[in-house]
């Protein structure tokens, strides 16, 4: 039987966000939970299935795995164990497989753990503004967060009482199957593959073990920082079950775009306008930065359209280094428009008297229009 699409089990589309689709999945596993639903197989099967479409989803690596190669991601060990990166645990490789199936007729394989559960890792995308991301910067942030529940510390079972060892699978979390000359091991449909059944589950969080929360978090925004740079704070995920360790918090930067500066590395580019005039005669101007200072860059007379000025230490800053990118200054010579008389008369004039020394005025031009008659020359002589 082939598996339903992991989107359509949680019934969300393939745009949705992380938020979305956890909210989808608690909904969904609070309706199929089996301690809301006791002796019900149908719902024993359906919360499997949502457990395993989340399991696959919640994780960036291996949604887009599964994106991109379906449910054969996660076949033959596409995605199990080894050193695979991406947040949580991974789905089980070819050997958990093998063992699963022909443990037993082997001579026995593995028990299930049942000890505490360490809380889910989390993502959080923040986008910084360039200035930001030159000073560095101290911001608040509110996580929405699956935080231990207090009153049972995560067990699930109402204070002063334990879950119990699941009677149809001994606490195993899998029962056997015979087929043919193989005997399988699958998930105990009555506790769902975690060894225990909470009869008297707790009243804060429904026997899940956690609660909804939002955590506030002030967060230290290096100088420096660069487009996808990841901050990770320890513990700030989600809370763990059974007394297991809270997950981490990766935070994700972004730097928005500037109206002036282009960024590369540690690096500023910045591209400046200057008049015909200036360009032709020299000048001076002043350039801000980043620091709040501005910084004087010297025109040469005669300077071309794309000339570029190289102010060191003028970029921004290296991350946890003392160093510091330069600042470029493209030239862009702005070509007068909208002449008055006196001025096409002005201009008029010089160019009849640029053409006398157009050599020398205009060296670029010159030389290439000179290339340009000697080759269809050459190209005559030649027919």
């Amino acid at each position: 039987m082939s598996k339903r699409d992991f989107y359509e089990v949680l019934g969300v589309d393939k745009a949705v966000d992380d938020k979305a689709l956890k909210s989808a999945y608690r909904k969904k596993a609070m309706q199929y939970h089996p301690d809301r639903n006791p002796d019900d197989e149908a719902a024993a099967t359906k919360f499997q299935e949502l457990s395993d479409a989340y399991e696959a989803l919640k994780d960036p690596q291996k949604r887009a795995a599964y994106d991109q190669y379906g449910h054969a991601a996660f076949e033959q060990g596409g995605m199990g164990g080894g050193n695979g990166g991406g947040f949580g645990g991974g789905f089980g490789g070819v050997g958990d497989i093998f063992e699963d199936i022909f443990g037993d007729f082997m001579g026995g394989g593995r028990q299930r753990q049942q000890g505490p559960e360490r809380g889910s890792d989390l993502r959080y995308n923040m986008e910084v503004n360039l200035q930001e991301a030159f000073d560095g910067k101290q911001v608040e942030i509110e996580i929405p967060v699956a935080a231990t529940c207090t009153d049972c510390s995560g067990s699930g079972a109402e204070e002063g009482t334990e879950p119990e060892t699941c009677t149809t699978c001994a606490g195993h979390g899998k029962v056997r199957v015979q087929q043919g000359f193989f005997t399988i091991e699958r998930a105990c449909h009555t506790c769902n593959g975690r060894g225990e059944i909470i009869k008297t589950p707790c009243g804060a969080c429904r026997g899940i073990g956690t609660i909804d929360d939002i955590r506030h978090l002030n967060v230290n925004v290096p100088s420096g920082v660069e487009d996808g740079t990841r901050i990770r704070l320890t513990g700030e995920g989600e809370g763990g079950k059974k007394g297991g360790p809270n997950g981490d918090l990766y935070i994700f930067i972004s730097i928005a775009s500037h109206q002036f500066y282009q960024r590369e590395g540690a690096h500023l580019y910045c591209k400046v306008p200057v008049t015909f005039t200036e360009a032709t005669l020299g000048g001076e101007m002043e350039v801000p930065t980043l620091s709040g200072m501005t910084a004087k860059v010297k025109i040469p007379a005669g300077t071309q359209n794309g000339k570029q000025f190289r102010l060191k230490a003028k970029g921004m800053p290296v991350l946890r280094s003392k160093q510091q990118g330069d600042l470029y200054v493209l030239v862009s010579v702005e070509t007068p428009q909208n002449l008055n008389k006196r001025q096409r008369e002005i201009l008029c004039e010089f160019a009849e008297i640029a053409d006398e020394n157009a050599k020398n005025n205009n060296p670029e031009t010159f030389g290439f229009f000179a290339r340009m008659k000697d080759m269809i020359g050459g190209s005559a002589k030649a027919d």
